[in-house]
């Protein structure tokens, strides 16, 4: 996310994403009437060629396919003794790193020097910089600041982790989509993300211990349009013990079961799965994720299903 100031005046900066050319994906109902969707034709299905708009690839550095991007962070400027200090103010269940920066500077000095980072624990305030003027009897000066912001700490350190099913199933349901999967897996942020073929209403429950950093439950559509639905996507975001995150997303309408700040324990059901953002049916898209500093990356993990561990790979 980013925040920009001008002078002593607040200026939102909007993010834009940029789509490519159509792709296509395959087709079929199963026996109890569901559609699903996969990269791939289902040996012994006969499934029908949909042609899809691909994924965006989002300006903000926290964005990722099909999860919205709400606020993470606030850049705050209060004036104190003649001088402009710059705060910034954490508006999640879990830490974010800050990093501001001038987009401008005329007659204007940083204490310290700019740009600078800082990580901010949940819901905390931090102060970034103190900006006064460099000369004086030369007119004054302006500045415009530029904070972005993305979840995570950067100091985290992954634990070999074998997460539990985020579903009640006593069969593990078809993955439509593994590791690298060509409809949306193919950035950063989403390479080792499944995608869970279960129908609207499945509860989601917690894969692994953690606390709840983010959530969003007001969307209601959906669509293989990236440019029009891969920001409105309804989701979770988990934060471990480790540093790691967890994302539960595509969930129904007000499908969300759980508050920012609660703490959660495995197999607690905290959401229901729906069909909402840049979807092409109903399911669950589960995807752990680090902060690599200032990026956000995906990272592979083990999962145990009810016959052992699951068989995940590249789909």
């Amino acid at each position: 996310m980013r925040t920009a100031w001008l002078a002593l005046l607040g200026l939102a900066v909007a993010a834009a994403g940029v789509a490519a050319s159509t792709d296509t994906l395959y087709r079929w109902t199963d026996p109890q009437g569901v559609n699903h969707y996969a990269d791939t034709a289902p040996p012994g299905r006969t499934a029908k060629a949909v042609p899809v708009a691909p994924t965006v690839s989002p300006a903000r550095a926290d964005a990722m396919p099909g999860v919205a991007v709400e606020p993470i962070a606030r850049l705050r400027i209060e004036q104190v003794g003649g001088r402009n200090q710059a705060w910034a103010d954490n508006l999640l269940g879990g830490p974010v790193e800050v990093r501001l920066r001038f987009q401008r500077q005329r007659n204007v000095v940083s204490d310290p020097p700019l740009p600078a980072r800082a990580t901010l624990p949940a819901g905390s305030s931090v102060l970034l910089a103190v900006l006064g003027v460099a000369e004086t009897g030369v007119g004054g000066g302006d500045f415009q600041l530029q904070m972005d912001s993305l979840p995570g700490d950067p100091a985290a350190r992954p634990q070999d982790v074998e997460y539990r099913l985020p579903l009640p199933h006593a069969q593990v349901p078809r993955i439509d989509q593994g590791y690298g999967g060509r409809f949306s897996h193919t950035d950063a942020q989403n390479r080792y993300a499944v995608d869970f073929a279960v129908p609207e209403g499945t509860p989601v429950l917690a894969a692994r211990e953690g606390a709840v950093m983010q959530v969003e439950s007001g969307f209601r559509n959906a669509g293989t349009n990236a440019a029009r639905f891969a920001a409105q996507a309804n989701y979770v975001r988990i934060a471990h013990d480790d540093g790691t995150m967890a994302v539960y997303a595509h969930l129904q309408p007000d499908g969300a079961l759980v508050r920012v700040g609660q703490r959660v324990q495995a197999g607690e059901r905290i959401g229901l799965s729906g069909n909402t953002g840049y979807t092409t049916g109903p399911h669950l898209h589960f995807v752990v994720q680090v902060n690599r500093g200032m990026r956000i990356e995906s990272l592979p993990f083990r999962m145990r299903g009810p016959a052992g561990p699951l068989q995940i790979g590249q789909r």
